[in-house]
């Protein structure tokens, strides 16, 4: 007799190979629309499911995994974040869960040098100028932005993703300076020319561009509060691609419109998937609807590591990207 296959629910919809693996591999239940789950509908998939495959817009919390049945035994997050899973509750009922490690960090370095240009090139400004047909001629002094050579880059989280940045903007001619909760090798400092600073106030005081590239934890949140966001230099720009907790949102805006900091690229948001409506308006912000992960090639790796990660534990294995509370 075959042995019983996992019961697994897709919260949302996944790419088209992705989802037909995993129906090869399991007896899966996958979406029809690309909406989120509501909450009745997640409800019944932990009730019902022996693995449950969330995305970053299901909010996985305590009552949520309370109410799961005895059979759920993993949650194999399609994505790297996993801020949006009560892991040391899932943990406490025994419940796995795993992440799609290294896959996004190319694609969100490239993100992150986009939207610096952006910002510093004016790049929003002569779209919307040419979108509307406004453009009259080339002249001397239009549109004048700044180069990213000999600029101060400042990287808030020097991981996978912040490593790649300080790569591409060292090929930039950037000088590049860091703040992480642990200092870098040697040797990795090294290979990026990286300025180690351990007080994050010295650093953003002395930045011409900050990189937000750190989770979002209890410990990050609002790390750029008001006070913090004061000691950037009136010509600084902001970009920001890891999650939109780890400034305060309000305070960016009020600076921004108070003309306290030159600019800011945003690819996520405080509060909800829309940003603060006072942004919208600002030439000098450039806001994208969280692109940082978004390619085709990163997609296929994320559902290939969630594939790997069910099946190595439908085969009586720990997921080789399972998640500890110790990690966060």
């Amino acid at each position: 007799m075959p042995s019983k296959r996992l019961s697994v629910v897709v919260t949302r919809r996944l790419p088209d190979a992705v989802e037909t693996r995993l129906k090869e591999l399991f007896d899966v239940s996958l979406r029809d629309t690309d909406a989120p789950m509501t909450q009745d509908e997640l409800v019944a998939a932990v009730k019902s499911a022996d693995v449950l495959v969330p995305t970053l817009t299901d909010r996985i919390d305590a009552g949520l995994i309370g109410q799961a049945g005895e059979n759920l035994r993993l949650i194999a997050n399609f994505g790297a974040g996993v801020d949006h899973i009560d892991v040391d509750t899932a943990r406490s009922r025994g419940i796995l869960v795993s992440n799609t490690p290294g896959v996004v960090t190319e694609d969100t370095a490239d993100m992150v040098l986009a939207l610096m240009l952006g910002v510093t090139r004016r790049i929003q400004e002569g779209l919307s100028i040419m979108q509307k047909g406004e453009w009259e001629g080339w002249a001397p002094n239009a549109l004048l932005g700044g180069r990213l050579g000999g600029r101060r880059l400042g990287i808030l989280g020097m991981g996978r993703i912040g490593q790649a940045v300080a790569r591409r903007a060292k090929a930039f001619g950037m000088q590049i300076h860091y703040h992480n909760r642990r200092r870098l090798r040697s040797e990795i400092e090294a290979d990026l020319d990286a300025t180690y600073w351990e007080s994050l106030d010295q650093m953003v005081a002395r930045m011409d561009i900050l990189s937000v590239n750190c989770p979002h934890t209890p410990s990050t949140f609002h790390l750029l509060n008001a006070r913090r966001l004061k000691l950037l230099k009136p010509s600084a720009v902001i970009v920001n691609t890891s999650r939109g907790e780890v400034i305060d949102e309000n305070a960016l805006t009020r600076m921004l419109k108070a003309g306290e900091l030159a600019g800011a690229g945003l690819d996520v948001y405080e509060h909800g998937h829309r940003g603060n409506p006072e942004l919208r308006d600002m030439p000098n912000v450039v806001m994208l609807p969280h692109m940082g992960s978004a390619t085709q090639e990163g997609r296929m790796e994320m559902g290939e590591k969630v594939i790997i990660n069910v099946k190595t534990f439908a085969d009586g294995h720990r997921p080789p990207d399972q998640v500890v509370p110790a990690m966060l």
